[in-house]
């Protein structure tokens, strides 16, 4: 599934930022970036396995729904924790202030890496093959 595989392929990279120089701004932009990144994969990827299960949250197009739904179904999410990044991932294109941004890279490196990593495996575990198989 090319979501599940781009999912991976962009959490491979960012799951790299804490080996980097946190205290350089373009890094620090650069992980702030690649979260938001991150997020949208996930969060679509997460539409999409919902709409293979026939959730009718799917069909929404909201990425609270979708969140609240996949969380629901996947003993494995944080739902506190990814709908707190749907905030972050809001906010952030209006982040102007160091301190905000300090925040954004702290929470993300703190809380945000592992539950990416939770999706992934919990992903995998659960569908296993269907997910790394090619898109028909």
């Amino acid at each position: 599934m090319k979501k599940y595989e781009n999912y991976v392929a962009a959490f491979d990279v960012l799951r790299r930022a804490p080996e980097q120089d946190l205290t350089n701004d373009f890094v620090q932009s650069g992980i702030i970036d690649k979260f938001a990144v991150q997020f949208e994969l996930g969060w679509k990827l997460l539409k999409r396995l919902l709409a293979y299960e026939g959730e009718p949250a799917a069909a929404t197009g909201s990425p609270c729904d979708v969140l609240k739904a996949a969380s629901a179904i996947y003993d494995f999410m944080d739902e506190d924790v990814w709908l707190s990044m749907l905030r972050d991932r809001n906010k952030m294109m209006h982040i102007y202030d160091a301190n905000e941004a300090a925040s954004l890279l702290k929470a993300t490196l703190e809380r945000y890496l592992p539950e990416f990593e939770r999706l992934q495996e919990g992903l995998l575990a659960r569908y296993g093959e269907m997910l790394t198989a090619p898109d028909e």
